[in-house]
């Protein structure tokens, strides 16, 4: 996927913050599981939010690149455990994007 704008970013992170995690990443790391369930909610939703337990920083990093790289997501920003991912979907349901149905807050 390639890399976001500056305005796709923040777009992305104003429809983002009111969002809540589909998906949580604990002690287990990445299972076949876990990466189905992103994928799926990723082709649904396009926009998601994670949150990935641990208290090592970089384990949390390695996870989430490890998730993007399976999924072929792309982070749109990371704070502390939570995290936003983006995944344009090839025939968007409108129904279920977050894309669309918080377009209002993208103003």
């Amino acid at each position: 996927m390639t890399a976001l704008s500056n305005q796709e970013r923040k777009r992305l992170r104003r429809i983002g913050h009111a969002l809540n995690p589909v998906i949580m990443l604990g002690n287990n790391g990445l299972s076949e599981g876990v990466i189905e369930e992103s994928t799926r909610a990723l082709n649904d939703h396009e926009l998601i939010k994670i949150k990935v337990f641990g208290e090592d920083r970089d384990e949390r990093r390695a996870l989430m690149t490890g998730l993007c790289d399976a999924t072929g997501a792309v982070v749109v920003q990371q704070v502390g455990k939570m995290a936003l991912l983006f995944k344009k979907a090839a025939k968007p349901n409108a129904d279920l994007s977050n894309l669309v149905r918080f377009a209002h807050l993208a103003d």
